[in-house]
């Protein structure tokens, strides 16, 4: 995975948080709808079958959320990259020439030893 594009992993992580919500929200709801089952009142029932049909509205809106922002991240980490390979040649011999050490000037303390 060391070798892996980072767009890649970040799709890979989202849909495993994906996954992870979908499951919550799905236990969640068939809580609430095992509790409609058992509710003594017809009221009550109704008003847990309206909280799992939230519940899974709510889970399924966050999760499309969620993908999205990945999906963009992916997209911009992987444009990016792209831009980067692509870079002129004269901005990488731009910076050729700055990374070439430049000579040094000796220092006082240098001078005063080799003075001595």
């Amino acid at each position: 995975m060391a070798d892996a594009d980072l767009d890649v992993v970040i799709r890979q992580l989202a849909r495993q948080l994906h996954t992870g919500l979908m499951t919550r929200a799905k236990e969640r709801r068939d809580r609430f709808n095992g509790l409609a089952a058992k509710a003594k009142g017809k009221e009550t029932g109704e008003r847990f079958k309206m909280m799992a049909k939230a519940t899974m509205e709510q889970a399924t809106a966050a999760a499309k959320r969620l993908q999205m922002s990945a999906d963009n991240v992916a997209d911009s980490y992987a444009r990016s990259m792209r831009l980067a390979a692509s870079a002129p040649i004269a901005v990488k011999m731009e910076k050729k020439a700055k990374d070439k050490p430049e000579k040094k000037a000796k220092t006082k303390k240098a001078k005063a030893r080799k003075a001595k």
